[in-house]
């Protein structure tokens, strides 16, 4: 009988020339040990076209040169995959696939996840409900044929920000204010949060900055503020990925709260305003030229009376 697994596809991306990994394909995968971290590159890698389907994915990701992972959990539970470290090409990071089905036998294969982490950020992948001796596959590919180093481990305990889809750039209208104004509310369901995380990327960025981290408030009745706000004021033009993340004490993963799309820019002078402005400048050369003749004309007296 076929053996039955469950298992992950991670897209990646970037960076110098390397030798194909061993683990290139699917028979030669790298078995992972819990809290093992691992660093790969997706150079040089090729796909086994017939241990994926394209059709299951969509756009959610693209093969180019994949490599694969397994690991077997004991004991049955949530569990983390953090990715860390990416030195990518591009800008835009990994992708991550969770499936279900028998390796190589894409028709029994069953989406379980799919999320595009859109940057270079240090991000986790919760997966809920893993099963105890159950292997799992890791398949990691160069996106849009990009090539990437990257850190790898899986564990109990989520590192960095939690991996979300990014909003669509064509969500963020164009606007002349270099002060962005951030507001968001903290739903009952979190009522444990402890603070907030702003942070900040621009769009060919390839990793987000820290803004500021704000405690939540508390009411006079010992209870949470439930509205918060953050200014915050641009210095050059930009696509800005704005991210609010509320965390949690005792180890509880944080959440990606909020997140929207910025569009700063420089508008030219309007119409009216270059008229305006033409108008000013012909008052100016006229007063100047109205001067100069009245100069002229005193001098052309002065002259006239002394020669009297």
């Amino acid at each position: 009988m076929a053996s039955f697994y469950c298992f992950l596809i991670v897209n990646a991306q970037f960076l110098t020339a390397t030798a194909q990994v061993p683990n290139d394909d699917i028979e030669k995968r790298r078995v992972l040990r819990l809290n093992e971290q691992v660093t790969s590159t997706t150079t040089s890698c090729t796909v086994q076209w017939a241990c994926v389907d394209e059709k299951l994915t969509g756009k959610c990701i693209e093969y180019h040169n994949d490599q694969w992972f397994e690991f077997t959990p004991s004991v049955s539970g949530r569990y983390y995959v953090n990715i860390s470290g990416q030195k990518c090409r591009d800008t835009r990071g990994v992708q991550l696939v969770v499936l279900t089905g028998t390796p190589c036998q894409p028709a029994t294969y069953r989406v379980l996840s799919c999320t595009s982490l859109g940057s270079q950020d240090d991000v986790f992948v919760m997966l809920d409900s893993l099963q105890a001796g159950q292997p799992y596959l890791l398949d990691v590919d160069g996106y849009l044929k990009d090539f990437c180093q990257f850190a790898l481990a899986i564990s109990q305990q989520p590192q960095g920000r939690p991996a979300a889809a990014e909003p669509s750039l064509s969500s963020a209208v164009p606007t002349d204010a270099r002060v962005v104004q951030l507001h968001w509310t903290l739903p009952d369901s979190l009522g444990s949060t402890t603070r907030f995380q702003v942070v900040r990327r621009e769009a060919a960025e390839f990793r987000s900055q820290p803004l500021a981290a704000l405690e939540v408030g508390r009411t006079t009745y010992g209870g949470s503020d439930q509205s918060y706000s953050y200014t915050d004021t641009l210095t050059a033009p930009g696509r800005y990925l704005y991210q609010i993340v509320a965390e949690a004490p005792n180890n509880a993963p944080p959440l990606l709260l909020q997140q929207q799309w910025v569009a700063y820019v420089q508008r030219m002078p309007s119409a009216a305003k270059k008229q305006a402005a033409t108008r000013q400048r012909d008052s100016r050369t006229m007063m100047q030229w109205q001067r100069r003749q009245h100069q002229a004309r005193l001098k052309h007296l002065s002259t006239t009376e002394k020669r009297k």
